[in-house]
Parts: structure tokens; sequence; C-alpha cells
């Protein structure tokens, strides 16, 4: 089921909780391919493929966001949906010593520390979703339900209206 990616530490951890997941490996260089051109390059429906992004909100606390690729996060939805008075995007620059991910190979399993994540409210409705498996160039593809339930996640509805939902 899992193709020949070298095991990340998404997959191991997906593994010892018993979840199932497949893997889809994607030619790339040293920097993150956009989500977008990901999906193409697979032949994934852009709305299935997730996106990892970490914000800081006013009172100090992070919080991960999965959204789908082609979708922009609405801040002020984000904020209301963690209870913030508002959030933030990280500094692409924190992120590595934040969370142990790089840009484009951020995944909202197995972060340094387990920050309140909340998916894109249409993730629940699919029967599966892929996110990054930890490393740009990997993705893993697994249910959403699965997958909030090991992070201890919520769905909500967190993108700016008028793109993909």
């Amino acid at each position: 089921m899992k193709n020949k990616a070298e095991k990340t530490n998404v997959m191991r951890i997906l593994d010892r909780s018993k979840i199932p997941y497949r893997v889809q490996t994607y030619p790339h260089g040293d920097e993150a391919v956009d989500g977008a051109e990901v999906a193409r390059l697979l032949g994934q429906d852009p709305e299935t493929v997730y996106k990892t992004l970490v914000t800081r909100g006013a009172s100090g606390q992070y919080y991960v966001f999965d959204i789908p690729v082609e979708a922009e996060l609405d801040l002020k939805k984000a904020a209301r949906a963690v209870g913030e008075k508002s959030v933030a995007m990280l500094h692409v620059k924190e992120l590595l010593p934040l969370t142990g991910y790089v840009r484009g190979g951020c995944s909202p399993v197995g972060m340094k520390k387990a920050f309140f994540t909340t998916f894109h409210a249409r993730a629940e409705e699919l029967e599966e979703i892929a996110v990054s498996a930890g490393k740009i160039g990997v993705q893993v593809i697994l249910s959403p339900g699965d997958l909030a339930a090991l992070v201890g996640g919520q769905f909500a509805d967190v993108v700016k209206d008028g793109g993909p939902q």
C-alpha cells in the first residue's frame, strides 16, 4: 500500500497509531513546491491536497491550520475558530525552530510540540486528504477523521470566501 519513500517521523507516528495511509512522492528541488503544482503533478484534486499553516494568536499561543492548497486562510475566521482576538501567520524563519519542519514539508503530525489544529470544514466531508509527510517531496494520504483524532484537531470554516472551499 505504501510506495518506496523512506519512512518519515510522520509515517512512524501513523504506523504506531495504527492509522492506515498511502504515500505519494513527487519530484522537487531544495525549495518548497507550490501545493497546487504538487496536486497537478500527482493528478490529485487540489481540494483534497491540504497545506499546513502555522499562526500565532494575539495571546502568544500558536495554532495550526490545514486548508486546501488553492485556498487562502481567512485570518478573522481562523481567530474565531480558536477563540483568539486575532491570529497572524508565522514568519518562515520561525517555522523550523518551532515545529521541526521546513516550509513545504510542514505536517500537522509530529511537530516538536503539539499545537491546537484546525482543519478546514470541507475536509470532514472527504474520504481522504493528502498532507505533507514531514519532508518536501513526500505526502501521506489518509482519512481526515483519523488525522484530526490523532492530533486532537477540530473542523471549522477557516478559508476566504470566493476561493476553493
